[in-house]
């Protein structure tokens, strides 16, 4: 099975009917009867408002006929009823229309946590790959831009457009039965003008708000990781060459948002001369109508009242259209990631994986991360169960390769991994993870207590596990030492404790997640020489009677192996136990010379005097 690796997989481009396509599933789910029940309530209770609000005008207008003085002289009687009826209309219209969103509330929030969800899953199906080549402050900012943008596309399009447009409608019937086809005609002519001329801005805004977005994605990026870095930063005194850099994103982005807003004002002036230069035409046609005597006072508040009722959701309407586009936008960013290629994937019927006796084989490995530059090449080697390998070798030979390759990060592009037998290609990822357990190098902890952190190798484990686990790695009586105890913050990525300590805390939580086969990926090499000793005893004691695979840069941490690896440039140049290699006096004894060498300093020059 050969697969070709390259660059990590891109993001596709979706369009707005695809990402309108893509929200369906979660409005009207299969699953769910009582989501189903609550969409189509919440689409009759808008109806309902609708026509109370039409109702509204008319009323209004009855009313206003009523109390005009009559050409007879006789006196005016109060309309109570219609004015109820008035009053009435307006607070049904207000109460159908709280309800409708009472009602839709929890599809929308429904909606947002589905899709939120069922992204952070695929983010975390994904590649390797895909996370080192993207930058995380991008990914999380579209996540949380999306995840708002959901519940103002729902409200926008289901509760203003399609009402709106509804109301645009019924208004130019009544106008048209009522006045006759003119009135229709005006009114369409005028919100005809004003909808092209706010698409025609709109799309031109797009672009300027797509530049804003990319822009501040950078900034917040450079921030973010400025942020993580924050000891680098201080090492090196780069504070202001960072302010720099943050301060040039911030730059970029102050000029695409003048810009945008330049825009929108533009915008705003040309909606509102269209709106004001309709409303002057069609009351002039009803002032006319009045002095002909073919139209009544009623009739002018009703023409004016329908005009002023229409165009005020229809101003509306721009702003409601741009946070649509811009919606659309921000869903696509986050929903396009769902595209994304996983690149390793379990097969539809892959078994888990079945553990015996954790024997781990490599079979002619070949492997790159870009396929012009393999780093692995023909790379073969068991670890029997039970028993401890090690792999050394210089930097950039393909160490921590093996490993990454071994959790199935990646997929190798020939050759075959086997665990107990089983190609781990073909068996489900969840169950090979589960059976391995690493201490890395770089002990990251998440932003939380001690307690959770450990706890992290076997979540819902209880107080006594997490403890026993502690006490097993050695870090038991320094937790119990601290104010808070278990309880204790570590601080971003584990900065609040030591090496040490971190290495301790992974230790701990590998042993409680109690796996078949033991992964130490280089875990004591930016250890200090007293606190490796320490560390390495305790990986010994955890590993005892595990199937274990050892990468290490010190020889002197790997002296007891059953079997030690040399691995040059992608390939396994020398083979055997600590003594034997030695003994033949090849890469292993340069390498094992030198460190020794590095420890103790060069034997001194004899006539030239040690330096005091």
């Amino acid at each position: 099975m050969t697969r070709r690796q390259s660059s990590a997989p891109p993001i596709p481009q979706l369009g707005e009917a695809s990402v309108i396509r893509s929200l369906l599933p979660y409005l009207w789910p299969r699953d769910a009867v009582g989501m189903r029940v609550r969409v189509v309530v919440a689409v009759a209770l808008l109806i309902a408002a609708k026509v109370a609000n039409i109702y509204v005008p008319l009323f209004y207008k009855e009313a206003v006929d009523a109390l005009a003085p009559s050409e007879a002289g006789l006196a005016v009687t109060i309309p109570l009823a219609l004015i109820v009826a008035y009053g009435l209309s307006r607070v049904l219209s207000l109460v159908f229309a709280e309800l409708r969103d009472a009602v839709f509330a929890r599809v929308a929030q429904r909606t947002i946590r589905k899709v939120a969800l069922s992204v952070f899953q695929h983010l975390h199906a994904l590649s390797l790959r895909f996370h080192l080549e993207r930058q995380t402050g991008g990914l999380t900012r579209s996540l949380e831009r999306g995840t708002r943008a959901i519940e103002a596309l729902l409200r926008y399009t289901l509760f203003s457009i399609v009402p709106t447009l509804v109301e645009i409608a019924l208004v130019c019937i009544i106008l048209w039965r009522m006045f006759g086809v003119w009135y229709a005609v005006a009114t369409f002519v005028t919100v005809f003008g004003y909808i092209v001329y706010t698409f025609l801005v709109s799309e031109w805004r797009l672009k300027l708000r797509r530049i804003m977005n990319d822009t501040d994605n950078k900034a917040n990026t450079k921030a973010i990781d400025s942020i993580l870095n924050y000891e680098t930063v201080k090492y090196f005194g780069n504070e202001a060459h960072e302010a720099r850099r943050y301060d040039q994103a911030l730059q970029s982005y102050e000029v695409a948002a003048v810009r945008s807003q330049q825009s929108l004002s533009l915008l705003n002036i040309g909606q509102s001369a269209i709106i004001s230069v309709g409303l002057a035409v069609i009351m002039g046609m009803a002032a006319g109508g009045i002095a002909r005597g073919t139209m009544t006072l009623g009739d002018f508040v009703l023409v004016n009242t329908y005009l002023l009722q229409l165009y005020q959701p229809l101003n509306f309407f721009g702003v409601v259209y741009r946070e649509i586009k811009q919606s659309v936008l921000d869903i696509e960013s986050m929903v396009a990631l769902l595209g994304v290629d996983r690149e390793v994937a379990d097969r539809p019927d892959a078994p888990p994986l079945a553990v015996q006796g954790g024997e781990v084989r490599f079979e002619d490995v070949r492997f790159g991360y870009d396929p012009r530059r393999p780093i692995l090449k023909g790379v073969s080697f068991t670890v029997p169960a039970g028993k401890t390998v090690a792999i050394v070798g210089p930097s950039g030979a393909g160490k921590s390769t093996i490993s990454r390759l071994l959790f199935r990060f990646y997929d190798i592009n020939e050759g075959r991994v086997l665990i107990d037998g089983q190609d781990i290609r073909e068996v489900q990822q969840a169950s090979l993870r589960a059976a391995l357990g690493i201490v890395p190098q770089d002990t990251v902890l998440f932003n939380d207590t001690i307690a959770y952190n450990i706890a992290y190798g076997r979540p819902g484990a209880g107080p006594e596990e997490v403890e026993r686990a502690a006490r097993l790695a050695h870090i038991h009586d320094f937790v119990l030492g601290l104010p808070d105890g278990y309880q204790s913050m570590v601080g971003e990525r584990g900065l609040k404790l030591s090496g040490g300590e971190k290495q301790r805390v992974a230790i701990a939580r590998t042993i409680l997640k109690n796996p078949a086969i033991l992964l130490f990926d280089e875990a004591t090499s930016a250890l200090d020489t007293h606190t490796e000793r320490e560390i390495q005893a305790n990986l010994r004691e955890v590993s005892r009677g595990r199937t274990t695979l050892v990468i290490a840069h010190r020889l002197s941490t790997v002296i007891d192996a059953d079997e030690i690896l040399v691995l040059e440039a992608g390939q396994i140049i020398e083979r055997g136990r600590h003594a034997d290699l030695l003994s033949q006096g090849g890469a292993y004894a340069a390498l094992w010379a030198r460190q020794q060498e590095s420890i103790q300093g060069p034997e001194p020059v004899p006539g030239v005097l040690a330096p005091t």
